[in-house]
């Protein structure tokens, strides 16, 4: 199974049992292999399960980064950290590269989360500011 940028497997399977014509899985599964279903339906569980991890270590991540932006806003630091930025996307396209994803995507994703993190870490600094 090869992974792609765009999370989407080239055959219309968006991994959550939809297609990328909207139509729910078990409607387009008529005709299908009972063993072929059945593997598809286990995949896709395993493919929710996954979503679901990936969510709960964001909501992980973005607690640590919170507390990172308190840390900054209390010690007038900047928002963003160039350097660190950098050394994190360094860092994430290498493991990337060993989990045989592609580094782009990872780059774009943690660009991702990053740009997120900036702007909460603005926030606090703001109100940190309105505060004191």
């Amino acid at each position: 199974m090869t992974t792609s940028s765009t999370g989407s497997g080239g055959n219309g399977d968006i991994g959550d049992g939809r297609t990328a014509g909207g139509g729910e899985g078990g409607s387009n599964t008529d005709g299908i292999d009972p063993d072929v279903r059945a593997e598809l339906v286990r995949l896709r569980e395993s493919i929710d399960n996954i979503d679901a991890a990936v969510v709960h270590m964001l909501a992980e991540r973005f607690k640590c980064t919170q507390q990172v932006g308190h840390l900054k806003a209390a010690h007038h630091l900047p928002p963003a950290d160039p350097s660190r930025e950098a050394q994190q996307i360094a860092r994430l396209r290498r493991l990337a590269e060993n989990a045989n994803l592609d580094p782009a995507f990872a780059e774009k994703l943690l660009n991702f989360v990053i740009a997120e993190v900036i702007r909460h870490h603005e926030r606090i600094a703001e109100d940190t500011n309105t505060r004191g």
